[in-house]
C-alpha cells in the first residue's frame, strides 16, 4: 500500500521521471518480504526476537458490568510488540566470555583517610549495600540436596526512553534496554563494550484507538481513559516480560556454566530503572505531578521546596512507598468502582480512594508479578534518580534558560560576549567537551550533552560583567 502511495508521487509531473528508471513494484515488494523472512533482519527470531501481542480492558463511564473478566468488556488487542526473554539474555550474558570480568561476589570499599578515620566507598552496583543485602538472601535460601553451586545475583539494571526520530512527523520509538550491575561502570559506559541489552521496543496506542473505542461505546474516549489505556499498555508489556520462565529464575535461580567454565546458580535481581519522570510515573502507577509527585515516597508537593532541610531526608524516609497488600487493595477497589460501577477513572469516587497516595487504577506488573518477596523487593525502590534527565536536561536547563533571561533584561552585549566566551573553549578533558556553535545562547536543537558539556563549562565561561556589578553562575 506504502509503495503504491510512493508511486502515485513519482507520477506527479513535477516529478522527475529520470529519477525513478528501473523502479519495479514488484520486485520492490518481493524484496521487502525476503528482508523481513532473511535472518539478517535484527528483529528475526533467531537473534531470540519475538513478535507478540498483549491485551487491555477498555473500561467507559455510566457503562456498568459484573466484573472487569466479564465476557462483555471490549478488549483492544495491540500487536507488534518485539521483545525478547529476560533469561535468554541472562544467559547469553553468563555464557560469554564477558563474564569473566563480572564482579560475582559484592564486596564493601572503604577508604583509609587517616589511622582513626575510615570512609565507606560507594563507587559500583557490586560494591552497593543492596547487593550485599541481595546476595545474602540468596545465600540463605534452603538448597536442593547435591546443590552446592555457588549463588550469585545477576544486577539488572533497567533503562527505558522513548525516542523522537525525525524533525517532521511523529516518528517515535520507545526501547527497553537492559545492563549487569555486576559489570565496573567503566566498561558499561563504553560504546564498544556492547554492555548494553536490548529487551523491547514498545508500540504506542494505535492510531485508531478513537474509532476502536467509538465503535464499542458509540463515542470517544476521554483524555483520562485514554491515559489510563497508555498506562495499561506498558503494564501488560513488562507483565509479558516477566513471564514464567523468568519468575522459575527469580525463584529458584538458573544454572549456567559461566564464561571462566566456573558452573553457577544465577539469581535475577531488579536493582535499578531508570528513565524520565513521565516514564517513571507510568512506571510506578502515580498520577503525574499529583499531590505526591515522587515516585519513591510521599511527601507532598506543597513540601517540596523545603527539600535540603534537616527534617526532609527524614520525612522521605519517614514516608517511602511500599508495595503492600494495602496499596495493591485500593486499586482493585478502584477498578471496581471503573468496570462494575460505571465511574470515570478520574471520577470522586476513585479519586477519594487513590487520591491520598497520588495513585491510579493501574495494576503494578512488577507487584503482581513478585509481591510474594516483599520485603526484599518493593518496586518502588527501583526507580532511582536519573542524573541526565532530572538534573542535566532539567535543572540546569532551567537554570541556564533563567540566565539568559537576565542577560537579555541587562541588555547591553551580554549575551554577545557570553557566546564568544563559549566559542572560545576548545575540546578538552577526559570527557572530551565538545566544541559550541556559535550561538549557545539560542539553545537551538541542544541535546543531553550539549547541555552536560554547558554545565561542565559554565564555571568557566558564565562570568558575565553587567554595569554596577559582576556576578557569576
Amino acid at each position: 500500500m506504502e509503495l503504491n502511495r510512493l508511486w502515485s508521487f513519482i507520477q506527479d509531473p513535477l516529478f522527475d521521471p529520470k529519477a525513478h528508471e528501473g523502479f519495479n513494484h514488484d520486485r520492490e515488494q518481493k524484496l521487502l518480504e525476503k528482508y523481513i523472512q532473511d535472518a539478517s533482519n535484527p528483529f528475526h527470531a533467531e537473534h531470540g526476537w519475538h513478535k507478540s501481542t498483549v491485551s487491555i480492558h477498555l473500561p467507559n463511564e455510566k457503562t456498568k458490568f459484573h466484573s472487569e473478566e466479564d465476557p462483555d468488556v471490549p478488549v483492544l488487542d495491540i500487536k507488534g510488540v518485539y521483545h525478547r526473554s529476560l533469561t535468554a539474555i541472562i544467559k547469553s550474558t553468563f555464557e560469554d566470555n564477558i563474564s569473566t570480568t563480572f564482579h560475582m561476589t559484592p564486596f564493601r570499599q572503604f577508604w583509609k583517610a587517616s589511622e582513626e578515620h575510615t570512609v565507606n566507598v560507594f563507587s559500583e552496583a557490586y560494591s552497593s549495600p543492596a547487593l550485599l543485602e541481595a546476595y545474602e538472601e540468596i545465600n540463605a535460601l534452603p538448597r536442593e540436596p547435591g546443590d552446592d553451586l555457588e549463588h550469585v545475583v545477576a544486577s539488572l539494571m533497567m533503562w527505558s526512553d522513548a525516542t523522537h526520530l525525525a524533525s517532521f512527523g511523529d516518528a517515535s520509538l520507545w526501547p527497553f534496554y537492559l545492563y549487569f550491575g555486576n559489570q565496573s561502570k567503566y566498561t558499561r559506559g563504553k560504546p564498544t563494550a556492547s554492555a548494553c541489552h536490548h529487551v523491547a521496543y514498545i508500540p504506542t496506542l494505535p492510531d485508531d484507538f478513537q474509532d476502536t473505542y467509538a465503535h464499542h461505546y458509540g463515542e470517544a474516549s476521554s483524555d483520562e481513559t485514554y491515559t489510563h489505556c497508555k498506562r495499561e499498555l506498558v503494564q501488560a508489556i513488562w507483565k509479558l516480560l516477566l513471564d514464567k520462565e523468568f519468575m522459575h529464575a527469580y525463584k529458584y535461580g538458573l544454572v549456567i556454566r559461566c564464561g571462566d567454565g566456573i558452573t553457577r546458580r544465577i539469581f535475577p535481581r531488579f536493582f535499578t530503572y531508570s528513565a524520565d519522570y513521565p516514564e517513571k510515573i507510568l512506571l510506578a502507577c502515580i498520577k503525574f505531578l499529583g499531590g505526591c509527585p515522587c515516585p519513591r515516597c510521599l511527601v507532598k508537593k506543597a513540601d517540596i521546596p523545603r527539600m535540603g532541610m534537616k527534617s526532609d531526608m527524614n520525612q522521605r524516609e519517614r514516608t517511602s512507598r511500599v508495595d503492600d497488600v494495602q496499596r495493591r487493595r485500593k486499586v482493585e477497589h478502584a477498578r471496581g468502582h471503573i468496570f462494575k460501577g460505571g465511574a470515570g477513572v478520574g471520577s470522586a469516587r476513585v479519586k477519594a480512594i487513590l487520591q491520598s497516595e497520588s495513585l491510579v487504577p493501574t495494576r503494578n506488573a512488577f507487584s503482581e508479578q513478585l509481591s510474594e518477596f516483599h520485603p526484599s523487593f518493593n518496586f518502588f525502590v527501583m526507580f532511582v534518580v536519573d542524573l541526565l534527565h532530572e538534573f542535566e536536561l532539567g535543572v540546569w536547563k532551567a537554570i541556564f534558560t533563567h540566565l539568559m533571561r537576565i542577560l537579555y533584561a541587562a541588555g547591553g552585549t551580554a549575551v554577545q560576549e557570553l557566546n564568544w566566551r563559549y566559542r572560545g573553549i576548545s575540546t578538552f578533558g577526559r570527557g572530551t567537551i565538545q566544541r559550541f556553535h556559535k550561538n549557545a545562547s539560542a539553545m537551538k536543537r541542544l541535546a543531553a550533552r550539549d547541555f552536560e558539556d554547558l554545565l561542565q563549562v559554565s564555571s568557566i565561561v558564565v562570568w558575565v560583567s553587567i554595569p554596577g556589578s559582576a556576578w557569576a553562575l
